[in-house]
């Protein structure tokens, strides 16, 4: 591996104001986005809605980057270019989704471990070869009675940490993604003691493992309250606490922290975005996003699987992407939220 370059890919990722679009659903998760608005999720149509996204104009003012599906790397659009080629041109730079989702954890009822380990050498040599540049791995940390367990969060830090290693050895930026989920009725305070757990781990994890941090980033959850509790923090306390379990875990090595949306709104999830920006403290990696549902779900609605469609569609996902492009920088609010753009419009 290069580690320049790992450094470099890296930086250019979470570069001021750009974030990534994660566009890596498995095809479970994108046959229920597609069955919500009526529309077969067939691999024509699958194809179709990746390309609107991709071709949407000006989009790499505020996309640094886009997680693939193996099946989308492979793609190409209407013009036969290839989905990687496609990006690339926009000097955006093209990622893979490469675990094979979460499973049950042996011995440890209602917890999970990412699976996808066998065979991952292989895989990853193929998708540099491809035109990859980065991967993503995502591991779930589940918030209830008694658990997490150590156990749980050692066996998905030991895997993350594996996977990273294995991506920079083949030379791709890992995002090493610990996800504490948002579903259930505990506090903002247990999330916190959670989400400080498992980031401690995983980092002994990455660095038991000779990991390189400054070639990673990383793609947590945020600090937030359970979805079914009863108190819902708003957006200044989730940016103090969230700022502040990181200070606390993350070193200064790694060159950004690109959050998931993990089940928050559109809005909710770029303002408290904006609220950690527009903090007045100084930490040492850049604050961005790496958002699915939170980009997608306006332009989703908008297409409805018709070509007549796919203009208003990408005006709404232009609308998204710079709503958070401007939460990079601590500058969004939500008046924005009443001035969409139209698509192919410039700064």
């Amino acid at each position: 591996m290069d580690e320049q370059d790992l450094h470099n890919i890296a930086n250019a990722i979470v570069a001021e104001g750009k974030g990534i679009l994660a566009a890596d659903e498995s095809s479970p998760t994108i046959k229920k986005r597609f069955t919500s608005i009526d529309v077969e999720s067939t691999e024509e149509n699958r194809r179709t809605y990746r390309q609107l996204l991709f071709t949407t104009p000006g989009i790499n003012e505020f996309i640094s980057g886009v997680i693939l599906f193996d099946e989308t790397l492979r793609q190409k659009a209407d013009d036969g270019t290839t989905f990687v080629e496609l990006l690339q041109k926009q000097n955006i730079i093209p990622g893979i989704k490469v675990d094979k989702g979460a499973k049950d954890l042996a011995g440890a009822t209602g917890e999970k471990v990412t699976e996808g380990l066998d065979g991952l050498r292989e895989r990853l040599n193929e998708y540099y070869d491809l035109g990859a540049r980065f991967t993503k791995w995502r591991a779930v940390i589940t918030i209830g009675e008694d658990i997490p367990s150590q156990y749980c969060i050692d066996a998905n830090a030991h895997a993350l940490a594996r996977y990273a290693a294995l991506s920079q050895e083949a030379g791709l930026v890992p995002i090493v993604e610990p996800e504490v989920l948002m579903d259930g009725e505990h506090t903002i305070e247990q999330c916190y003691h959670v989400t400080e757990a498992t980031l401690n781990c995983v980092f002994q994890a990455l660095y038991d493992q000779n990991v390189m941090l400054e070639g990673i980033l990383l793609k947590p959850n945020m600090v937030l309250s359970g979805k079914d509790c009863s108190q819902q923090a708003g957006a200044e306390e989730v940016a103090e606490l969230t700022v502040d379990c990181f200070n606390n875990t993350v070193p200064a090595a790694v060159p950004g922290i690109v959050f998931l949306s993990g089940g928050q709104s559109n809005e909710i999830a770029t303002a408290n975005l904006n609220a950690m920006n527009a903090m007045d403290v100084n930490h040492p990696w850049q604050l961005s996003f790496s958002y699915g549902r939170a980009l997608q779900e306006p332009p989703l609605k908008a297409w409805r699987g018709e070509a007549a469609n796919i203009e208003k569609a990408q005006q709404a996902f232009r609308h998204r992407a710079k709503c958070n492009g401007a939460a990079r920088h601590g500058k969004y609010t939500a008046a924005m939220e009443q001035e969409p753009i139209e698509a192919g419009a410039q700064k």
